[in-house]
């Protein structure tokens, strides 16, 4: 059976060089918590009922995916809180829908290629 490790330490230092300092650190941490956030099977069905609703209320979405209000409510703070959402109070409802079109491109993007997810 191969090994599926090097037995070296470095063989292209150059690159190493090049291309750790490039990554950026915050900006990683920034993405890692949007997949984070969309690898919650609640959470992306919420995003994907905003991405085709534009605005709905958390009563709405809560129907929409099959939860509680405050199921709902919980999952659409947090999409709020780490810059997936947008939200806005009218009298006693209160309306999310998705910050800008940079989440729709993910949608779009992760979606291409699935036949069974119609968009």
């Amino acid at each position: 059976m191969p090994k599926d490790r090097c037995d070296i330490y470095c063989f292209n230092e150059e690159k190493v060089n090049r291309i750790q300092p490039a990554i950026d650190a915050e900006a990683v941490q920034g993405v890692s918590a949007l997949f984070k956030a969309l690898g919650d099977e609640t959470r992306l069905k919420i995003v994907l009922a905003l991405y085709k609703g534009e605005e709905l209320c958390v009563c709405d979405v809560a129907n929409i995916v099959g939860s509680t209000v405050a199921t709902a409510s919980h999952h659409l703070r947090l999409l709020r809180n780490i810059g997936i959402a947008n939200y806005r109070k009218e009298g006693k409802l209160a309306f999310y829908s998705l910050r800008d079109a940079h989440i729709k491109q993910v949608i779009d993007i992760m979606f291409a290629k699935k036949e069974d997810v119609t968009i």
